[in-house]
């Protein structure tokens, strides 16, 4: 049987915390994932949950950059020093495909990002709390 993210844990004496894969969150809700952008949104969510956790979120407010997918590290890449990683208009199935073998692999700060996703890659605008 293959092995998936979750059933691999890295021996480096760190115990089950290296069994957590990177997870990403995928919008869903105003744009991204619906009529407005093209493409298969229920078959995109189904590759990338193959791969990982997804948690499908309400509006991400960049919704100039839809299908907007976030890959965060998982504990093994957050001690390496990654961030959470945006990656926009990701409308088509190669792009989803690329996405989801960086994913397999690790994804932020336990695998190079693929110079591909590098087309996708962006930096949310900070959000303003009111006061």
């Amino acid at each position: 049987m293959p092995e998936t993210p979750a059933d691999v844990v890295q021996d480096d004496n760190r115990g089950a915390e290296n069994s957590v894969p990177c997870r990403v969150v995928v919008c869903r809700d105003c744009c991204c994932g619906t009529v407005k952008v093209s493409g298969d949104h229920a078959a995109q969510t189904a590759r990338l949950r193959a791969v990982a956790p997804v948690r499908i979120s309400e509006c991400l407010d960049v919704c100039d950059q839809a299908n907007v997918i976030v890959v965060q590290p998982s504990a093994v890449g957050r001690a390496a020093g990654a961030r959470p990683v945006w990656l926009g208009l990701v409308n088509d199935g190669d792009a989803t495909e690329d996405v989801a073998a960086w994913v397999s692999s690790g994804g932020p700060g336990v695998a190079p990002r693929p110079e591909i996703l590098d087309l996708y890659t962006f930096t949310p605008p900070r959000r303003v709390k009111a006061t």
